[in-house]
């Protein structure tokens, strides 16, 4: 199957779960708290997400060029998903604290929900640009290595 040759799908992908593994890890071992919930959860230093579309970009880069319509397309994709993470899924994580605290306040001894917001859904700009690099290293680490 060619798809487990396409090194701008698995680089991406691999990124992401090493970032992912990274959080886990980091809250497993310093804050000596083993919870498997993290490798699902969005939000945090650094950015999954921020990671996979700039390892995609830099992927799409090296193979067909800076040049190219793919390139184009994974810039612009990457634009999107990072300013999403650090603009709407930020502010919603905000928003979702405040109407967390509104709640606990209003409704003490009375809860209108037993499910809480999810509180930590977006990323500040410098776990953006932290993922970004670490995308952006893993993948041209990988080319250096590895050369097409």
């Amino acid at each position: 199957m060619q798809v487990w040759s396409n090194e701008a799908l698995w680089l991406p992908v691999t990124a992401a779960i090493a970032v992912q593994l990274y959080k886990f890890l980091f809250e497993w071992i310093l804050r000596r708290d083993f919870d498997l919930r993290v490798l699902a959860r969005s939000g945090g230093m650094p950015s999954s997400h921020s990671a996979m579309v700039i390892s995609l970009v830099s992927a799409v880069g090296h193979r067909s060029g800076t040049n190219s319509d793919a390139f184009a397309l994974a810039v612009i994709f990457a634009v999107i998903v990072m300013y999403d993470a650090t603009g709407v899924r930020q502010a919603a994580g905000k928003q979702a604290k405040v109407l967390n605290q509104i709640i606990r306040e209003l409704f003490t001894g009375q809860p209108v929900s037993d499910v809480e917001l999810k509180e930590l859904i977006g990323h500040t700009l410098m776990e953006v640009i932290v993922g970004a690099m670490i995308g952006a290293g893993y993948t041209f680490i990988w080319y250096a290595l590895f050369p097409v």
